[in-house]
């Protein structure tokens, strides 16, 4: 290994430029006395990223070469579930998942295939991974040390935030203490060899999709960082006087959704909250590390399936809250495409989003002014209502022991629950009017989606067979005793108090794979099942007499008292490795205020698994929540089992992300019913699973009063 292999010096004297995976701040004082007509110095733009991966390393490494050569200026690389979540594509939970909402990275061949002729000493890579982030960061630490990058120099983020996987994503691995140990070895090591890099992302982004208010996604996300931050300090590894150069490599990635005043003043408070807390708490004197430095991918729980064109709008106006306010500006944008509601976007769908981004940045004259909004009195109130709001609850969380605590006592988790289901109440209502969808309706008929089956990217089902032989062909050609005694050094660290990061990196050299490295984990550490938050929801839609949800209970009790069942039973279940649970837990909820005895078991299930609790609980209906694509390959493996059992006559309903086509095939299959984004109303879908239950059992239809 040459010097320049070599990991920098612990703690180099010299402060890092600021890598950001986000673009530096620009200066405020910038053409501040610029006059009307004269030439302004203009801002750099902030890093232009695409949220992109799938099918396989090949196929990846030529959508990101393309996008680069489009203007993209950063890397975001979407890792499938089974990378996410520490399984190799030939376990039982990785089957239907492979390459489905990203690459599939299981061993070294892999990664560097996907970082082939990319150059990595000149490139800023953000890797959306967290439970794995310490493999994947040594797989990438390996390549780069392949093409002789400089490790001093390498730019990019790890997300590396845990805590909202348990809250909202759902990809954790390991219980919460040795989540924190794996974050904390990561910032260490990354801090004292990868100085310029980002080694963890604080994550809010995810937690507004699980229906977090914007004083809730302040509040955890800096709740979390002073979770991080309080483990590194107290790891003993950090030397005295250097807490600053650990805070300044602290990085956020947040959400921006529609209500664009909101957000913009969000933005705000934020960076008010996060300079208050670095300097009061860890004592922080350099303001450029104090620096709130965040990225952004704007809302994609806004967007809708009914009249998909409306989601430009709603994307660019999101934009915008994180990029008109100079003063809070986001280092780093990545847009999603119009038809995320619809499927998985094409490259065009991509460049679409990253067009948007190029003609405000460099068409019009945003950057070339101070902040737009500086001295504003109504911004000025919303902000100190924000952070007021959200420092009070940052003390709550404080009280019941930090941000891990209130995680296993599932008060994060139950309050992020019944604020979603607050707000799909509210459209529901009509309350929050949502273009299109409750309010006008009638539409002309879209060139976009005049063909549904190709509006979106497909992946072929044969690649998985194809990614599972190579990695048997991978481990067949590795020094399989080198393979076993990195996996053992690697066991032992674990099970003592050493930093994980260098027994990972010979894993990683050694040719070990995802799976493997997980699980030897996993043996030391063992598993984790976050709480659902069901139970603690309360009720959010009247029930009234007179109220559709009374009505659709009347048709519960009813129907319970026809079948002799003291109540229904609905069984909610998660197949495979998709984690956002979103859906699955606003449909249980409000199942339950309707009178069903719901059956919810979370996350991460085979069909096998969700067909014997099926039987167990003797249960009316089985409904499955599928977001990743994995449908057409589970959800046949579902019914197949119940037939097999006997229990085919239980009505089986599938919600999801579904393209047209594979909805008519899985209703084909037997499939009762199929509920897509368009079907907003919740307590209608509850009403049709009542109507299905019905039919199933040769009831005649409910007889609605006129």
């Amino acid at each position: 290994m040459t010097d320049r292999h070599k990991a920098a010096p612990p703690f180099p004297d010299e402060p890092a430029s600021p890598s950001v995976d986000e673009a530096p701040a620009p200066s405020r004082q910038e053409a501040r006395t610029a006059s009307p007509g004269a030439a302004r110095a203009k801002d750099r733009p902030w890093l232009m990223r695409t949220y992109a991966g799938h099918s396989t390393a090949e196929a990846s490494n030529a959508l990101y070469r393309r996008n680069l050569a489009k203007g993209q200026t950063g890397l975001s690389v979407a890792f499938d579930l089974p990378t996410q979540t520490g399984y190799d594509p030939d376990h039982v939970l990785a089957r239907g998942e492979v390459g489905r909402v990203g690459v599939p990275v299981s061993h070294l061949g892999d990664m560097r295939r996907l970082l082939e002729g990319i150059p990595l000493d000149r490139t800023n890579t953000s890797m959306t991974i967290n439970a794995t982030a310490m493999w994947l960061l040594a797989l990438y630490q390996v390549v780069a040390e392949e093409q002789g990058a400089d490790l001093g120099g390498l730019q990019g983020t790890t997300q590396n935030d845990i805590v909202k996987e348990y809250l909202s994503r759902g990809t954790h691995v390991f219980p919460p203490g040795p989540s924190l140990r794996l974050t904390t070895d990561l910032i260490t090591y990354s801090v004292r060899h990868l100085p310029r890099w980002n080694p963890i992302n604080i994550c809010g982004y995810h937690l507004q999709e699980a229906g977090a208010t914007p004083v809730q996604e302040i509040a955890y996300a800096v709740s979390t960082a002073i979770t991080v931050l309080d483990a590194v300090f107290a790891s003993g590894r950090v030397p005295e006087g250097r807490e600053g150069e650990v805070v300044g490599r602290i990085s956020f990635f947040v959400n921006a959704g529609v209500r664009f005043v909101e957000e913009m003043c969000k933005m705000r408070a934020f960076s008010r909250i996060w300079d208050r807390v670095t300097r009061e708490r860890y004592g922080v004197e350099d303001p450029r590390q104090r620096r709130f430095r965040y990225g952004v991918q704007v809302n994609s729980l806004g967007l809708t399936e009914a009249q998909p064109e409306n989601n430009i709008q709603r994307i660019v106006l999101e934009m915008l809250a994180v990029t008109l306010s100079k003063d809070a500006r986001a280092r780093a944008v990545q847009l999603p495409a119009w038809n995320e509601a619809l499927g998985l976007p094409r490259p065009w769908d991509q460049q679409w989003s990253l067009r948007i981004q190029q003609v405000l940045a460099h068409e019009s004259d945003l950057l070339e002014y101070p902040d737009l909004f500086e001295g504003s009195r109504v911004v000025e109130e919303k902000v100190a209502a924000l952070t007021e709001e959200a420092c009070a609850e940052i003390g709550r969380i404080e009280e019941m022991g930090g941000v891990p605590a209130a995680v296993e006592s599932g008060y994060l988790k139950s309050r992020l629950v019944a604020a979603h289901a607050e707000r799909r109440a509210r459209i529901e209502s009509g309350e929050e009017k949502v273009v299109g969808v409750n309010c006008y309706e009638s539409t002309e008929p879209s060139p976009l989606t005049a063909d549904l089956d190709t509006a979106v990217e497909t992946v072929d089902p044969a690649t998985e067979a194809r990614v599972v032989a190579a990695l048997h062909a991978w481990r067949a050609g590795r020094d399989e005793a080198r393979a076993a005694e990195a996996l053992a050094a690697l066991k032992k660290a674990a099970a003592g108090t050493d930093n994980l990061m260098p027994t990972t990196l010979e894993c990683a050299r050694a040719g070990v794979t995802t799976g493997e490295w997980s699980w030897a984990l996993r043996d030391v550490f063992g598993e984790f099942r976050a709480p659902t938050g069901v139970g603690g929801a309360p009720v959010a839609v009247s029930a009234e007499p007179g109220a559709p949800l009374a009505a659709v209970r009347e048709r519960v009790a009813g129907t319970a008292a026809e079948l002799g069942a003291g109540r229904l039973r609905l069984l909610v279940g998660k197949p495979g490795l998709d984690g956002h649970s979103n859906g699955a837990e606003q449909i249980a909820v409000r199942a339950r205020d309707a009178g069903f005895e719901v059956v919810y078991q979370g996350i991460r299930l085979t069909p096998e698994q969700i067909v014997a609790a099926a039987l167990a609980e003797d249960v009316h209906c089985v409904g499955l929540s599928i977001l990743s694509g994995s449908h057409t390959a589970l959800v046949p493996d579902v019914l197949a089992r119940l037939r097999a059992a006997g229990a085919g006559d239980v009505p089986v309903v599938v919600g999801g992300i579904v393209p047209r086509a594979d909805a008519d095939a899985l209703r084909a299959a037997g499939v009762a019913a199929v509920f897509t984004p368009k079907d907003f109303g919740i307590t209608g879908i509850v009403g049709r699973i009542v109507d299905e239950i019905r039919k199933a059992n040769k009831l005649d239809p409910w007889e609605v009063p006129v």
